[in-house]
């Protein structure tokens, strides 16, 4: 099992694994400390008779701002993030994870902080959240079989909006493509997600994992695939120039020039 970090916190009662983000500080960016804590939470989980249901949750503020970028430069080595690193460990794990996986999503949702979402049965937000995916943005390409996944439950137009753009998507327009399920008050997503995933503990696990795996079982070897394909072309790109520039600017606070990349 990976080192733990209180940056996420890992809570089981009554059936239910609660995986919180807990660095409100730093806008809940995911370092790898972090991913491993997650992958080590759903990987217990899964195998776990007393857990029946997992739910990923952050603070009425903010879900996640996705990867801290600091600390995915000082981790990466040279030639992106290997498979068996804790980020990937982590997305294989809610790609695969078996039983019921519920999000309660308050303000934003950056990078992974939506396309995780993707891989949620129930996913329950804030009618203050704002889902971007700016990978372009940083000279980079989707992750979790995103560019898979995304243009099926949106349509390739609206797919491509949101993954070429980058650009921010309430939580209203969420609801409408069918990434969420119910728009509600941002300090009650959280307690919503709670009862939900309480009434699911309530059915028999066994039924749920097979309906679950019926549903999604079809695609499993795609979505694989595709984070694969995905994981070599972010590899590829974090070297060349407009990765380089972005992160640059990013860490230099202006605007990045792309002119030449």
């Amino acid at each position: 099992m990976s080192e733990t970090t209180s940056d996420i916190l890992v809570h089981t009662e009554a059936g239910v694994r609660t995986i919180t983000f807990n660095r409100v500080d730093k806008k809940n960016s995911i370092t790898q400390l972090m991913y491993g804590t997650m992958a080590d939470a759903l990987a217990s989980a899964a195998t776990d008779d007393a857990v029946r249901v997992v739910v990923i949750q952050g603070d009425a503020t903010i879900f996640s701002a996705g990867n801290d970028i600091g600390d995915f430069l000082n981790r990466q080595d040279g030639q992106g993030l290997p498979q068996e690193s804790p980020t990937f460990r982590f997305l294989h794990g809610i790609a695969s994870f078996p039983k019921p996986l519920l999000a309660a999503v308050a303000g934003p949702a950056v990078g992974i902080g939506t396309t995780l979402l993707l891989h949620c049965d129930l996913v329950y937000a804030g009618d203050n959240a704002a889902f971007s995916m700016p990978f372009v943005n940083l000279g980079l390409c989707p992750e979790a079989a995103s560019s898979l996944l995304l243009p099926q439950m949106l349509g390739y137009h609206r797919a491509a909006e949101a993954l070429l753009l980058g650009e921010p998507f309430m939580a209203e327009a969420a609801l409408e493509v069918g990434l969420v399920n119910r728009v509600l008050p941002p300090t009650e997503v959280n307690a919503y997600a709670q009862a939900q995933a309480k009434k699911l503990a309530a059915k028999p696990v066994s039924a749920l994992i097979e309906t679950k795996r019926l549903m999604k079982g079809g695609q499993q070897a795609a979505v694989k695939a595709q984070m694969a394909e995905e994981g070599a072309s972010f590899g590829r790109m974090l070297t060349a120039p407009a990765a380089k520039e972005a992160f640059t600017a990013f860490m230099q606070k202006r605007k990045p020039d792309f002119s030449h990349c």
